[in-house]
């Protein structure tokens, strides 16, 4: 458009005061005398509108607020407070090239929030089809009513753009809000329908290293929702945000390794040399985390927390490496860079500290604190080792601690082998059983002998009998058949089972899933659950609570008892069973674009045990042992007619995930003289 034309063109005028052209300006001097034409001819110059030279962050000061309900500092947004997020938000708008941005973050720095304006400026400068992607579809509804609703309802801008939510405007919901020029659509990762529900030129994808390993079993999250902007081609912005998890596993540090990836530097007040913030930098005197200062990478100097602010806002971002992709970029931040007044240094130190001696305590660290990959050690622990600390109990009792059963079934060719263990406060666990029945998928007597087994009762030390309160079997052989005699034995006992790749530690257990089932030839829709399972999670916590140090004789005198996790394995356990429990190994692998990836390798043909340990894990996860309340474990422990204890220290890789608690347990007292103790438990 020229200044200097003497004919106005149809789209031609005087931009707005904020440098972006209105409906007025795009429509002056046209003739608008018939009806309707006045509506038809401004939706076609909003179409022709240009996108704006305003950047994100200009849009953020400019029209964002904070709610009280959603921000420890509620009024207007400052991207000064959070200097490092401008040139992130910036490569969200439209007139900068990268298609890609991926941020791999701490916890604590800002980085929803940049998210969250760059929805705002969607809505308000820039209009399209927007997808934003959380890890479950509950936590999309979360993020609506405690983020998005707040964003729409404190910025008078998206205010008079997005109506409220109504139960009868189907436009504008929990999980979709129409807007003038485009509609904002909220899904989780767990559902392919929200993935493929429409195509989509801006896609937020938070949390990535959350998501489940497959959407309704229909692949990876990420790939179905980068799918929907296929149509958009250049226009393009996927933006992808999240704290690491697992090395070779980690979503985010895949994507940040395939960018350029940047780094913020900062000047040191002292020297002016220019450095990324290091962690090994950070030091404090013994046992005094509130010292915690900051060493000067170029003249050694201390660098005091009250020069952050200044140093932060001289930063810049630097890449330190060549992409192999020149459409995407990469961003990486710790919480050394939090700003005054959110996490400190001497907070930092502090949780440093307190996670000594715990594994699990040094990898939710090292991911939050650090936003950086944790390297899990996939090393076996030695089989003799196992067998020297094999314990001695009456074989096919419960250990007094041992509060409720599951079990694990592998399905082989020729037999099933079908391992129970007893489960206690904190996870502690105990091999119980360990029964081979012969025959195989294709003989109806060895389903029956399992059914059977459904029935068994085991003695616990309490004076109780125990029966199995769920059994995990696997469906990768034979799934058929197992479905079949799943449904005959009842959902309640039992949970079909089906391995996924992978960790997921927010949900290593997902479903159930309907699935078909063939009953006596004829096919039966949704005839089956299904759950899926995240094996190289469980093998994992397997290995680790194998590794866990026992109390010396001394400490046991003095009352001390087994830590949380631990696992006890019987004199009964043979050589061979030992064995199979560690005959896997995490390893690394790198393919041919050089990118790292973990998996889960065998060591020895067999590995039974170590399936069989992983699908009772599951079907005490599917009970809801990782999420129950001191009264539900209390009442465990009435029924079972032992004493409360407390364990040294609960498992710090218990995910909790859903807040809800099962129903307490019953005493059931059969015709027979025994009593025998069946916890009723939440039916799926």
């Amino acid at each position: 458009m020229s200044e200097t034309s003497s004919t106005p063109s149809p789209i031609s005028g005087s931009p707005s005061d904020d440098g972006v052209l209105t409906d007025n300006d795009l429509t002056k001097g046209l003739d608008l005398t018939f009806d309707g034409a006045a509506d038809i001819l401004h939706s076609w110059a909003r179409g022709l509108r240009p996108d704006p030279n305003l950047t994100v962050s200009e849009w953020a000061d400019q029209h964002r607020w904070l709610s009280s309900r959603a921000s420890a500092e509620p009024g207007r947004y400052r991207t000064a407070r959070t200097p490092y997020l401008r040139a992130i938000m910036d490569a969200l708008s439209p007139g900068h090239p990268a298609q890609r941005i991926s941020f791999m973050k701490a916890a604590q720095v800002g980085a929803t929030e940049a998210g969250n304006n760059w929805i705002g400026f969607v809505i308000h400068h820039a209009p399209g089809p927007m997808l934003a992607v959380l890890p479950t579809v509950e936590m999309a509804k979360r993020s609506s009513r405690g983020r998005i609703d707040p964003l729409i309802a404190d910025s008078p801008a998206l205010h008079e753009r997005v109506n409220p939510a109504r139960s009868r405007d189907a436009g504008n919901s929990m999980l979709s809000k129409e807007f003038p020029g485009g509609i904002l659509v909220l899904t989780g990762a767990n559902s392919a329908t929200g993935l493929r529900s429409m195509p989509a030129r801006y896609v937020f994808l938070d949390e990535v290293d959350a998501y489940p390993a497959s959407a309704d079993e229909e692949g990876d999250p990420v790939t179905l929702a980068e799918a929907r902007t296929t149509t958009f081609a250049h226009r393009r912005k996927v933006f992808m945000v999240s704290t690491p998890t697992i090395r070779g596993f980690s979503r985010i540090e895949r994507e940040f390794e395939a960018s350029d990836q940047q780094r913020y530097f900062v000047p040191c007040p002292h020297c002016g040399a220019m450095q990324w913030l290091q962690f090994e930098r950070l030091r404090w005197a013994k046992g005094r985390p509130e010292t915690a200062i900051y060493t000067c990478a170029g003249c050694e100097r201390p660098i005091a927390e009250h020069h952050k602010t200044e140093m932060l806002a001289r930063g810049e971002w630097r890449a330190t490496a060549v992409g192999s992709d020149p459409n995407a970029i990469g961003f990486h931040l710790s919480a050394l860079y939090s700003p005054l007044g959110w996490k400190s240094w001497a907070d930092i130190a502090r949780d440093w500290l307190a996670a000594q001696g715990s594994e699990d305590m040094l990898r939710a660290a090292r991911n939050t604190l650090l936003g950086e990959t944790w390297v899990e050690s996939g090393d076996a622990p030695e089989w003799q080792r196992l067998a020297d600390r094999r314990e001695a109990w009456k074989a096919g009792t419960v250990p007094a601690r041992g509060l409720f059963l599951t079990a694990g079934a592998d399905v082989q060719k020729d037999r099933i082998e079908v391992d129970v263990w007893a489960w206690g406060r904190g996870l502690e666990s105990w091999l119980i059983d360990h029964i081979v029945i012969p025959g195989g998928p294709d003989d109806p007597e060895c389903w029956e002998a399992l059914s059977d087994l459904l029935g068994r009762s085991w003695q616990h030390a309490g004076g109780a009998y125990m029966t199995v309160a769920r059994l995990g079997i696997d469906t990768g052989y034979e799934a058929a058949a197992v479905y079949a005699w799943a449904r005959k034995a009842g959902f309640d006992q039992v949970a079909p089972l089906k391995g996924l790749e992978g960790f997921n530690r927010s949900a290593p257990v997902s479903g159930p899933t309907f699935v078909d089932a063939t009953v006596g030839g004829r096919r039966l829709r949704r005839g089956a659950r299904l759950w899926s399972v995240a094996t190289a999670t469980f093998k994992t916590e397997t290995y680790r609570f194998l590794r866990i140090e026992r109390p010396s004789d001394e400490d046991r005198a003095l009352g001390v008892v087994d830590p949380a996790g631990t696992i006890h394995l019987p004199g009964w356990a043979d050589t061979e069973w030992l064995k199979q429990l560690v005959a896997e190994q995490l390893v690394t692998i790198r393919n041919k674009r050089g990118y790292a990836r973990q998996e889960w390798q065998k060591m020895r043909e067999r590995n039974e045990a170590l399936d069989c340990r992983v699908y009772a894990r599951a079907a005490a996860w599917i009970l809801g042992a990782d999420r129950w309340d001191e009264a539900t474990w209390q009442r465990l422990e009435a029924q079972a007619g032992v004493e409360t204890h407390l364990p040294v220290a609960m498992p710090t890789d218990a995910i909790p995930t859903d807040p809800g608690q099962p129903r307490a347990g019953t005493l059931v007292t059969p015709r027979r003289k025994r009593r025998v103790y069946t916890p009723n438990f939440m039916r799926d």
